[in-house]
């Protein structure tokens, strides 16, 4: 297994619509692979950013959607491992027509090797007069998923799932090699501001593993605001590397894979989980 690991994360501003979304990332992911980047990560809602409600009508299926092809595409022609942070696709069996918002991994042969579906939906109402019910749009998905690398395991995630320690934990007690994890956003401003990067941090010190976020950024067509800042966190809770804009763009990265092993020899809190009784039983 390799000891270092080219990287870049994509920050887009995605349009509504899948073929539009695909014209936006696609030049993007082709500076990344020029770049020299072996794997590339991209935000939640690659293919297309449309919280309105008529939106919802023209979702396709995962094998009829046409970004979901193109990137596959790309990913052949280039010659890369190419993480979609996340496509909104119709969700397969929902009585309610609902998107499955969901994360795919797809290898230089242009095969989608790792699927997940987001489990944690975000319904909160703001103090900025925003409302969110992710939960009316989006089928949450059901088990955690850790996606095979030539790096070690990928551990997935998206966006709202960051506040969940829960997750990250299972994610990197699943297998040793788990490396890296993926957590990409459509982060709100006001949020993003206040909590995007402390999140980062956390999670990558409790796991002791890479965090590589790759974020949307800016004013979207559907009238949304995102906070931007794509970051990558190393096992020790630094960060590496960042954007400090909301503008679409690329940021690279050189992992040493070995701090992974060093930090978790460090603090092998992994190691040391104890049973103990809830205090919800008390």
């Amino acid at each position: 297994m390799a000891d270092t690991l080219d990287i870049a994360l994509v920050q887009t501003r995605t349009p509504a619509t899948s073929q539009g979304g695909l014209d936006h990332v696609a030049p993007l992911i082709r500076q990344a692979a020029s770049g020299g980047a072996q794997l590339v990560l991209t935000p939640e809602a690659t293919n297309r950013l449309e919280r309105r409600p008529e939106g919802r009508a023209s979702l396709a299926p995962e094998d009829a959607d046409v970004a979901v092809s193109g990137l596959r595409g790309l990913a052949r022609e280039l010659g890369i491992w190419l993480q979609v942070g996340s496509v909104m696709v119709r969700a397969e069996e929902d009585d309610a027509g609902r998107a499955a918002n969901r994360a795919l991994l797809i290898d230089p042969e242009s095969r989608i090797t790792a699927r997940y579906d987001k489990l944690h939906v975000f319904d909160v109402d703001l103090d900025t007069g925003e409302s969110w019910r992710e939960s009316k749009a989006v089928r949450p998905g059901d088990r955690a998923v850790v996606a095979d690398t030539p790096w070690g395991g990928l551990g997935l995630s998206i966006c709202y799932d960051v506040r969940f320690p829960q997750l990250y934990r299972d994610l990197a007690r699943a297998r040793p090699d788990v490396r890296l994890i993926a957590i990409p956003a459509a982060f709100t401003v006001p949020t993003g501001e206040a909590h995007w990067q402390t999140l980062l941090r956390t999670r990558a010190i409790e796991t002791g593993a890479f965090v590589l976020a790759a974020a949307q950024g800016g004013t979207h067509e559907d009238g949304r605001a995102t906070w931007g800042r794509s970051t990558v966190v190393d096992p020790w809770g630094r960060v590496i590397a960042t954007l400090d804009h909301d503008q679409p763009g690329v940021l690279h990265a050189r992992l040493d894979l070995e701090a992974v092993d060093r930090a978790r020899r460090a603090i092998p809190s992994l190691t040391h989980d104890r049973p103990f009784r809830s205090a919800s039983d008390a």
